[in-house]
């Protein structure tokens, strides 16, 4: 009896914060995956970075035992002043790009990293001015965008999503449900097809040193806003038509977050996915639901009330002037 009373009770507790309880879940599952995604990432990477470390070094001890002449603090204060000017995207290599990296289409290509939060890292204002100008460019622009793309992704969605599921789902009598997910997986099997595979193999035909994988990385990289940095389009040598290629990546990237927001708000819209998100949100309380209910209906009458008192004033004010004392000749026949 206790025994029952006392599962009885626990099941009650735990249906009673059951969405506390799958936000936990949920904390200890994104933790994990963390934990999970680091220890993968430096068993991979780990032997590779060992092998570049042993490598780098048998080269500079090489080259300080042919050049004798050369010391070891001369060769590092020259090494890091290249790997310095590496970073700003400078390089002292022969054959590395001799085009610009401040002319008018790569900085359009680095302004578009910048508002949408890609940010390659490969190009970087090099004086203070530019530093402080890229602050204030982004605080308004990156807003400015979240606004363009938001604008952008409820338009395409009416006429991709929502009207072709509610015409099949009126026209034909198929279940809504169901046309929205398979709506939803060619929608996504489409995206991928058209701004992943497509434009990875164009980019291993373009790009000497690329192949389908390391291209396909960088489409994933770029239109996920990662922008690790580590692959950019357009930054060979010799690069052809590298004004236009440049314009073209910028639209590519452009189009391809639009279809990825669109995408993603494709799946999201599906019922079953919204009602897996609702397990792990805090769950309105009935008293705050009737007090949403009274202010509602507080401010409604108000707005009511304000409304009549208006159209009374305005009728007062339409009408035409009317005296308020009586006529003289009046009150000298009531005296007499």
């Amino acid at each position: 009896m206790l025994q029952s009373l006392a599962g009885s009770s626990c099941v009650r507790l735990v249906e009673r914060h059951r969405s506390a309880w799958c936000f936990g879940f949920l904390v200890l599952g994104y933790l994990l995956y963390l934990v999970f995604g680091a220890v993968v990432f430096s068993s991979v990477e780990l032997p590779y970075e060992d092998l570049l470390r042993q490598e780098l070094r048998k080269l500079k001890r090489r080259f300080l035992e042919e050049h004798e002449c050369l010391s070891e603090p001369q060769l590092e204060q020259f090494l890091g002043r290249v790997l310095e000017a590496s970073n700003y995207g400078v390089s002292v290599l022969s054959n590395a790009s001799g085009n610009w990296n401040w002319d008018f289409t790569s900085a359009l290509f680095f302004a578009s990293t910048v508002l949408s939060t890609t940010g390659y890292g490969h190009t970087v204002p090099l004086s203070d001015g530019g530093k402080a100008f890229c602050i204030i460019y982004s605080v308004i622009g990156i807003p400015f965008t979240l606004l363009f793309l938001t604008a952008v992704v409820q338009r395409v969605t009416v006429h991709v999503t929502r009207r072709p599921v509610l015409y099949f789902h009126i026209r034909w009598g198929f279940s809504k449900q169901v046309v929205a997910i398979v709506h939803a997986v060619l929608l996504g099997f489409v995206t991928v097809s058209c701004f992943f595979f497509i434009p990875a193999a164009v980019f291993s035909v373009l790009e000497d040193d690329w192949n389908f994988l390391e291209s396909f990385y960088f489409c994933f990289i770029s239109l996920s806003t990662i922008g690790l940095g580590d692959y950019v389009p357009g930054e060979g040598y010799n690069q052809k038509f590298r004004e236009l290629y440049k314009i073209g990546i910028t639209c590519y990237l452009l189009l391809g977050l639009i279809a990825m927001l669109v995408v993603l708000e494709t799946f999201c819209e599906l019922h079953e996915l919204k009602k897996f998100r609702k397990m792990f949100y805090v769950k309105k309380d009935k008293d705050e639901d009737q007090v949403h209910i009274m202010e509602h209906d507080q401010l409604s009458f108000s707005s009511i009330t304000e409304q009549a008192a208006g159209l009374k004033e305005d009728q007062k004010q339409n009408e035409p002037f009317v005296a308020s004392q009586s006529p003289p000749y009046e009150d000298g026949s009531v005296n007499h």
